[in-house]
C-alpha cells in the first residue's frame, strides 16, 4: 500500500507534534503544512521536506493545483484555534480530502448538522480526537459499569493546570475564540463522562468565569461534581510542593480512577482507528459539545450548603 498523504492546518501549536508523529508512526507523509507564525523547526524532526506556508489562501492554492493533476492529499489535519476547526474542515472537504480534526470540532452545536451536509455531499469522512476513549484504563473502566448496569455512581472530577499571563491573551483566553474554559480544556473530560455514565439528565452551574467553572451533572449512571480550573492557587498543596503544574483527578464511589499514564501513543491510535474507517465522528461528538454550549449559556446558581460542603471547587478537599 502507498502511504497516504496529508496536510496539516495549524503546524505551530501545542498538539501539532502529536499529529506528526502519529502520521509518521503509521508510515504516511506529510506534504504541506501552514501556519501564520513561522516557528515550525519541530517539522525537521519528522517532515523535513515538507512544504510550508503562513498563509492559509497560498496553502489551499498549492493543495487545489497538486490534486487537479491527481496528486492531492488523502487526509488534512486541523489542528489550528478551535474558532477556526470549522472553516478547516470546510477547507479539507472542498479539497475532497477526508479531515481529522483536533477537539472541539465546532464550538457552536449547530455547525454540526451543516458539516452533516457537506461530509454526505462530498463523500469524505470527518474524524475528530476524542483519544481518552482509547486509553486502555478508560476502556477496561467502561467495560466493568457495562457490567454493573443499574448502579447510580458518585463521581468527582477536578482539573486545574496552570497558566500563565499569555493565555488571557491568547486566543484561548477568548471565550468567542476558545469557546471559554470547559471548551477550551474541558471538553475531552466532558466527553469522556458522557461515554462512560450516559446522557444527561440534569445539569447545574456553580461558578462560571474566565479561569474557573464548577458545576454538578446529573447523567443517566452517575451524579457527577466537576471543577475546572487554570489559576495556579487552586492546585493542591502536595501538586505544588512536587513542582507539578497540573493536578487531574476523578474518583467514583471515593475510589481514584487512575489513567495519569498511557497518553503516549493515543493520537497514533486515533489516527490508526480513522484511517480504518472506525474514527470518531461528527455524531460522536455531538453530546460533549452540546452540552458544554448548555454550560456556558446556563444561568449559575448558589450551590447551597450541603454541596458546598462536599464540591471540590469550594468546601471538599481537591
Amino acid at each position: 500500500m502507498e502511504p497516504l498523504r496529508f496536510a496539516l492546518i495549524g503546524a505551530a501549536g501545542f498538539v501539532a507534534p502529536r499529529h506528526m508523529e502519529a502520521i509518521r508512526r503509521c508510515g504516511h507523509q506529510l506534504v504541506a503544512a501552514v501556519d501564520p507564525h513561522d516557528s515550525v523547526g519541530i517539522l525537521d524532526r519528522y517532515f523535513p521536506d515538507v512544504h510550508f506556508f503562513t498563509e492559509i489562501e497560498r496553502f489551499d492554492r498549492h493543495l487545489e493545483k497538486l490534486r487537479r493533476r491527481g496528486e492531492g492529499v488523502d487526509y488534512v489535519s486541523v489542528c489550528s484555534p478551535n474558532y477556526l476547526h470549522d472553516a478547516h474542515v470546510r477547507l479539507a472537504l472542498r479539497l475532497q480530502a477526508h479531515a481529522l480534526c483536533e477537539k472541539p470540532l465546532v464550538i457552536s452545536p449547530w455547525n454540526l448538522d451543516a458539516l452533516a451536509e457537506l461530509e454526505a455531499e462530498h463523500g469524505r469522512r470527518v474524524n475528530t480526537v476524542l483519544q481518552l476513549r482509547l486509553h486502555p484504563d478508560l476502556i477496561a473502566l467502561k467495560e466493568s459499569l457495562s457490567a454493573s448496569t443499574g448502579t447510580r455512581r458518585q463521581v468527582r472530577l477536578t482539573y486545574v493546570t496552570r497558566r500563565g499571563r499569555w493565555y488571557g491573551a491568547s486566543w484561548k483566553g477568548s471565550e468567542s475564540r476558545s469557546g471559554g474554559l470547559a471548551m477550551n480544556i474541558g471538553i475531552h473530560f466532558f466527553d469522556l463522562l458522557l461515554w462512560l455514565f450516559g446522557p444527561v439528565e440534569e445539569s447545574r452551574v456553580f461558578l462560571s468565569g474566565p479561569e474557573k467553572m464548577a458545576g454538578r451533572l446529573e447523567l443517566e449512571g452517575a451524579d457527577v461534581d466537576w471543577f475546572l480550573s487554570v489559576d495556579v492557587d487552586d492546585l493542591p498543596a502536595a501538586a505544588r510542593q512536587r513542582g507539578d503544574h497540573a493536578s487531574r483527578t476523578l474518583t467514583m464511589d471515593g475510589e481514584d480512577v487512575e489513567f495519569s499514564s498511557g497518553f503516549a501513543d493515543l493520537h497514533t491510535r486515533v489516527y490508526e482507528r480513522a484511517l480504518a474507517g472506525q474514527g470518531f465522528g461528527i455524531e460522536d461528538a455531538r453530546p460533549s459539545i452540546e452540552l458544554v454550549h448548555a454550560l456556558r449559556e446556563a444561568a449559575v446558581e448558589g450551590p447551597g450548603p450541603a454541596v458546598a460542603a462536599s464540591h471540590p471547587a469550594f468546601g471538599g478537599k481537591i
